[in-house]
């Protein structure tokens, strides 16, 4: 149980990660607005447990996403993968890939995809937002047993969605400042959550930049009826300056401290 709980630890810090996917710019498309400031970015993690294997990574994160051409929306892909050691003591892997698919215009989620893989595990899934019914739909299924009836849910939702993806790519284009706390509507799984971020102070962080200045954000996503039902706590570490880059992501529970770092990070000069 203990590191079924551990497993769980990596990969709530694997979701922080993701919302720091990159945008790929395509020559014959153009994005515009806010936006724009992802474009050609890629961005690199990687994951440590410090409790257990201090110092080991133990995971790798890779984001990155591609405009979609002729249509005013953008694809984010996002991967995160087991490393060796977590086969070698534990006889544990994973694979994580997100597909986020997004409406520039408004920024709101249109619809998610994951290949989710745990071991012999595997499943996929879709969830589609229809903002005219005011509704979305998730589907899961099991490519492994065709026979299985594939797992659905409904939910009511509002006209301005996220998942974890876009919920921090909504964050990076906020104003942000000390005390700023919003509340935006994620939704996972076909569920549906209120997920309060509270920008609660400055810290000078340690980067592949240099020591540089950061905003320490806290989403709120541990709790009863929250996104996580356990006890812990997440904080992710952005830039101060416009880009609001996560460079830094940690999950605290009883069962240890999980660290996302930023290891690389590319941006093509402008055209």
């Amino acid at each position: 149980m203990r590191i079924r709980l551990v497993i769980v630890l990596i990969l709530a810090a694997a979701v922080t990660a993701y919302a720091s996917a990159a945008i790929a710019q395509k020559p014959q498309t153009t994005l515009t607005g806010a936006a724009q400031k992802f474009v050609g970015e890629t961005l690199r993690y990687e994951g440590k447990i410090d409790k257990i294997l201090r110092g080991v990574t133990v995971a790798e994160l890779t984001f990155s996403a591609e405009a979609v051409p002729g249509r005013p929306e953008i694809i984010i892909q996002s991967k995160a993968v087991s490393k060796g050691t977590l086969l070698k003591l534990f006889r544990f892997s994973f694979l994580q890939d997100y597909e986020s698919l997004l409406d520039i215009d408004r920024f709101r989620i249109l619809r998610t995809r994951k290949h989710d893989v745990q071991k012999q595990r595997v499943r996929d899934s879709e969830a589609v937002f229809n903002y005219q019914a005011r509704i979305v739909t998730f589907v899961e299924s099991d490519p492994k047993d065709a026979m299985r009836p594939p797992r659905k849910i409904a939910s009511e939702i509002s006209d301005q969605m996220y998942d974890m993806i876009s919920a921090i790519y909504a964050v990076r284009l906020m104003p942000l400042a000390v005390g700023t706390r919003v509340e935006l509507s994620v939704s996972d799984s076909g569920l549906v959550f209120r997920v309060p971020f509270v920008v609660a102070g400055r810290e000078v962080q340690n980067t592949i930049f240099g020591k540089i200045s950061t905003f320490r954000i806290e989403p709120e996503i541990f709790g009863p009826g929250r996104l996580i039902e356990q006890k812990g706590s997440m904080t992710i570490w952005m830039t101060e300056d416009d880009r609001h880059l996560p460079i830094r992501a940690q999950v605290q529970t009883d069962f240890g401290k999980a660290n996302i770092k930023l290891k690389s990070y590319s941006k093509p000069l402008p055209r």
